[in-house]
């Protein structure tokens, strides 16, 4: 091949480069899409300005007239999107791997607020915020939703974090201000205290010197009903309303969030957030284990999303999310890894969780059962090509961003994989010799390790990758 091989150290910018690749990916839910030695014409802001397939007259005449712009990807690698996290608990980061052996409300209590309430340290919260940040680069979560805490230094904090790093992300400010269910030295004094706080944080984002493109953006956050007044999650509605900032909470994760809202509203924790004005375009709730299908076409109605988290569901919901009635329904979903509750910092492991998860509620799982009453939901399956759609477009689809697919018009966040990396988890890769587009993704979602992924970019700048 011609060109730079960016094969070992790749370029750390592409920014009006045209790059030579196979590529992959998932422009539509349960479709995959091969680009074996396209051209990507990458403008120079980061953008996709066009992707011309081999063997056209417009790809000839383009590499004809490349000259020092062409940089050719080694052979054997493959291109991919970037991956979508939708649901991150930032400063629970620590904790990963641990600390799942009790029911929600009693994990929050006994290891997850006193964790959070560190935060008060910007000195610590740096220390964990930037190992966070340059971890998930590394493993090509490109873009990130970001829960913090309730303290405003330590979340202005991360948005600086996230735009040194390079990476596309949303930080939410976490309101909580219930005397019931919040420990009295980690919560909001008032709703005004809570309210003033996510206003300076908006403020910091949005008026960032750094951030005139607004690559990190500001989120509403109400950690969720049970730890929020009503005067409290009235407050963050109206100020949605007047910001245009989107939400990001939990709903119906647990059977004791969701009846602590049926107990104390009389109505489903979906209706109690879109009574407040929670329910907003690009807006992402978590979880959804025990959304009513009322709940699901209400949420797709106010054009909101779930981000389906089935890691931790396993250890706190009691239920599996019913993602592909949901995909029907014309909710909008996307992945979340659910730091720390999910424990495994990576969307790659999120994607693999929800194949099992929707395979076990399509098969069920009680042996005392015939199989043809053992199930749950008989067309709940889904396969490799929809998971990986999930971790990327089906994502930035529900964030309304320009990125999870190699398209003209799309933002330049793509991973370079390279199945050949020694220590990395392809191994297998290319011994049965060539195969279909959908058979590659498959490899690539079930095996692709840390080491595999030779680079990452953002906006067409390089952020990370294996050294």
């Amino acid at each position: 091949m011609t060109g730079n091989d960016i094969s070992g150290t790749p370029p750390g910018d592409l920014r009006g480069r045209l790059l030579r690749a196979d590529a992959l990916h998932a422009p539509a839910m349960g479709e995959v899409e091969a680009l074996d030695g396209a051209l990507f014409d990458i403008d120079g802001t980061g953008a996709l300005a066009a992707v011309l397939r081999a063997g056209t007259d417009a790809h000839a005449q383009a590499l004809a007239g490349a000259g020092g712009r062409l940089v050719t990807a080694s052979s054997g690698t493959v291109l991919l999107p970037g991956l979508v996290d939708l649901h991150i608990h930032a400063p629970q980061y620590p904790q990963l791997g641990t600390a799942l052996d009790l029911p929600l409300e009693e994990w929050l209590m006994e290891y997850t607020f006193p964790l959070e309430a560190r935060y008060a340290d910007t000195a610590f919260a740096g220390r964990v915020y930037g190992q966070l940040v340059r971890d998930l680069l590394s493993v090509g979560t490109t873009t990130a939703v970001y829960f913090a805490t309730i303290h405003d230094a330590a979340t202005c904090l991360l948005a600086d974090i996230c735009l040194s790093a390079g990476q596309r992300a949303f930080v939410g400010r976490v309101a909580m201000d219930h005397p019931d269910t919040c420990p009295p030295d980690y919560r909001d004094d008032s709703p005004a205290a809570a309210l003033a706080g996510t206003r300076a944080v908006i403020a910091h984002i949005r008026d960032h010197p750094d951030n005139v493109d607004a690559r990190v953006r500001p989120m509403i956050c109400p950690r969720f009903v049970p730890a929020c007044t009503d005067a409290l999650l009235a407050g963050l509605g109206a100020l949605a309303a007047e910001t245009g900032v989107p939400v990001t909470t939990h709903v119906s994760e647990s059977d004791w969030e969701h009846d602590h809202v049926y107990d104390r509203h009389a109505m489903s924790d979906t209706e109690s957030l879109d009574r407040f004005g929670l329910l907003r375009p690009g807006s992402v709730l978590a979880h959804g284990c025990l959304l009513s299908e009322s709940d699901m076409r209400r949420m797709a109605e106010r054009r909101t999303g779930v981000a389906h988290c089935p890691l931790s569901n396993a250890y706190f919901a009691g239920a599996v999310f019913p993602l592909r009635k949901a995909l029907g329904l014309g909710l909008g979903v996307g992945l979340g890894s659910d730091i720390s509750g999910g424990p495994a910092a990576t969307v790659w492991e999120t994607a693999r969780q929800a194949l099992v998860a929707a395979r076990m509620l399509e098969s069920g799982t009680d042996p005392e059962l015939p199989p043809d009453a053992r199930s749950a939901c008989p067309e709940a399956r889904i396969d490799a090509a929809t998971a990986f759609w999930l971790a990327t477009a089906g994502g930035a689809d529900v964030l309304g961003l320009p990125v999870g697919r190699l398209a003209p018009g799309q933002r330049f966040d793509a991973l370079l994989i390279d199945p050949a990396a020694r220590l990395g988890g392809l191994a297998a890769w290319g011994l049965s010799g060539p195969e279909a587009p959908v058979r590659r993704l498959e490899r690539l979602l079930y095996g692709t390790a840390r080491a595999n992924i030779a680079a990452v970019w953002v906006d067409g700048a390089r952020v990370a990758g294996a050294s």
